[in-house]
């Protein structure tokens, strides 16, 4: 008989119910092969648990660390005996394998764990958080924009855009599949005013009588041409003072815009007056009995502050007429002439000082040292010549001194050396710019006896302003 036929035989007398009980011992057997594998993975061998699971994912170029993992067997911790092997590198693309061990006695146990290493980042457009202004008679013209990615590197020639009328989206895809979409509103309005240029310097030094030609302005606007500039001027060089031309404009928006220039008219520093300067200060016990005496002798002065001393003797020296002018902040050497930026910021220190005391800005200075000292080659070559030029672009105006007291030099003073080593070099055919330190207890107790033989030899006294000539010193750095 054919295996064929024996076959149909067998399978009509299933369907007979002559094997059902087969059937049921079939099931028996493979449940019980079943439950022998899973007992013998449970409870006759090891067991490996992995925290977070057997796959993770994880991105590009991020840092892998174990995730950690418990192993046991038959109520014993076995986890520090769990060797691990195999390498993730997070720096490229892939499906990496971390393979756990355990052994106790004869009996091995092994898991994997797979990392899957996947840019999971998307593209980043470089654009602002700003909104997107254009002229209100002109279309809008998408920008350049960067677009980098932390797998494909810059991918700025894959990015698209729609355009519509009051918006414009951007967005791109990397080779990963990430997107990034960004949509950036238009607004039609010109909110940026002109800008208006001075020719030549804004600030102009003249004396009294000299003959003034203004120069003029330029402007330049983002949306309109062709804008008109207004000019005016209250120059007025027949006397000394601080003057102002302004020029003004504004676009078809309405947008304003305004830059002065300022023309400082001076008056030359008179021959034979003296000019008292007290630098350093202010200090207690010497500049108050210094302003005790100026306001006595009915004498002005000037001096050039620091930020030492206490308010009070600052705004005393303001109230009672003097002129107040910056000196330093610090008096550090090494700090005001290590840059430029430091010195303006040492300076502005000081300034921000008088001008909140007295109420008003100070245009007047002194450099620590004076603009020929030395010192500064030190901490930076050639900054004085730098700063010199500088300063009165800025409006400044600086004033050395051509008569030393030496009141700050080494070695022991009396009042009778202070005194004698201004009056021995003064003339009446020159201005005497006097330095002096009104911190010094020495110069304190010379002033009234330098003052009154000043006044028996028939010399006056002013003080100095932002109307005076500068007085300069050859520099040296």
């Amino acid at each position: 008989m054919s295996i064929k036929i024996k076959f149909k035989r067998k399978f009509r007398r299933l369907r007979e119910g002559h094997y059902t009980y087969d059937i049921i011992g079939y099931f028996i057997i493979l449940f019980l092969l079943i439950f022998t594998i899973f007992l013998f993975d449970n409870l006759l061998l090891p067991k490996i648990k992995l925290n977070k699971g057997r796959i993770i994912t994880i991105d590009y170029k991020s840092n892998y660390h174990e995730l950690g993992y418990k192993a046991s067997f038959l109520g014993h911790n076995l986890t520090s005996k769990v060797k691990v092997s195999g390498q993730v590198n997070t720096k490229k693309l892939g499906k990496y394998k971390i393979i756990y061990k355990v052994q106790y006695g004869h009996i091995i146990k092994k898991t994997t764990r797979y990392v899957i290493v996947r840019d999971k980042t998307s593209p980043k457009i470089e654009l602002d958080s700003s909104l997107y202004y254009v002229c209100p008679k002109k279309k809008f013209k998408p920008k350049k924009v960067k677009v980098i990615d932390n797998y494909d590197g810059d991918i700025s020639n894959k990015l698209k855009y729609k355009l519509k009328k009051n918006y414009i989206i951007y967005y791109v895809k990397d080779s990963s599949g990430n997107k990034t979409k960004i949509k950036k509103n238009i607004i039609y309005k010109d909110k940026y005013s002109p800008k208006i240029s001075v020719i030549g310097d804004e600030y102009v030094y003249l004396y009294v009588g000299d003959t003034y030609n203004d120069l003029g302005a330029t402007i330049t606007d983002n949306c309109d041409k062709k804008l008109k500039i207004k000019t005016t001027s209250n120059v007025d060089t027949t006397k000394p003072g601080m003057y102002k031309i302004t020029y003004k404009s504004k676009d078809e928006s309405n947008n304003k815009a305004r830059i002065d220039r300022h023309v400082i008219v001076s008056e030359k520093n008179r021959d034979g007056l003296i000019y008292l300067t007290f630098d350093d200060g202010p200090r207690e016990e010497t500049t108050n009995v210094i302003l005790d005496i100026l306001k006595e002798e009915n004498v002005p002065a000037t001096f050039f502050v620091t930020n030492q001393g206490p308010d009070y003797l600052i705004k005393r020296e303001h109230d009672e007429g003097h002129s107040i002018g910056l000196h330093s902040s610090s008096h550090n050497y090494s700090i005001i002439y290590s840059s430029i930026d430091n010195f303006y910021n040492d300076l502005n220190e000081v300034s921000s000082r008088v001008e909140r005391i007295t109420g008003e800005k100070s245009k007047i200075i002194r450099f620590p040292g004076g603009s020929s000292n030395t010192i500064s080659r030190k901490f930076s070559p050639g900054i004085m010549s730098k700063l010199t030029e500088d300063v009165v672009k800025k409006g400044y105006k600086y004033y050395d001194w051509n008569i030393n007291s030496q009141d700050a030099e080494m070695g022991p003073h009396t009042k009778d050396e202070i005194k004698n080593n201004v009056l021995n070099r003064l003339r009446k055919d020159k201005p005497n710019i006097v330095l002096m330190h009104d911190v010094k207890p020495y110069t304190r107790d010379a002033l009234k006896g330098l003052i009154d033989t000043c006044k028996e030899r028939g010399y006056q006294f002013d003080k100095l302003t932002i109307n005076n000539d500068m007085v300069r010193q050859r520099v040296n750095n």
